[in-house]
């Protein structure tokens, strides 16, 4: 399922997990906590506002507004840096191995 911003936002509070791939200015708090930021009042993902946040990215790179992702540091965020097609096929196999024993060998 696909959702616009407005109407996942507010579920995020009540989510255990939001993996975020590849994105950077779209899920920045710095737009919503820091009213002299470049990109306050751009609409974001409030992701940080889950449990657990996991941003897979092949590098901590700034986004297209060239300021840092203050996600990146929060406490409850995790990075997990390289190729999303590769490290989202690792994570879904250790989970599977964990659960069921069964591989995820293809996600196409």
């Amino acid at each position: 399922m696909v959702f616009a911003m407005e109407e996942i936002n507010d579920d995020f509070e009540k989510a255990d997990l939001a993996i975020v791939i590849g994105a950077n200015d779209t899920v920045n708090p710095d737009a919503i906590e820091n009213p002299k930021s470049i990109i306050a009042g751009m609409p974001v993902c409030h992701v940080w506002k889950a449990k657990m946040s996991v941003v897979l990215k092949r590098g901590a790179g700034k986004g297209y507004a060239k300021i840092e992702n203050l996600l990146f540091y929060k406490e409850n965020n995790r990075m997990l840096y390289g190729s999303a097609d590769q490290t989202v096929k690792e994570v879904l196999n250790e989970y599977t191995s964990i659960t069921s024993n069964e591989t995820i060998r293809d996600l196409d």
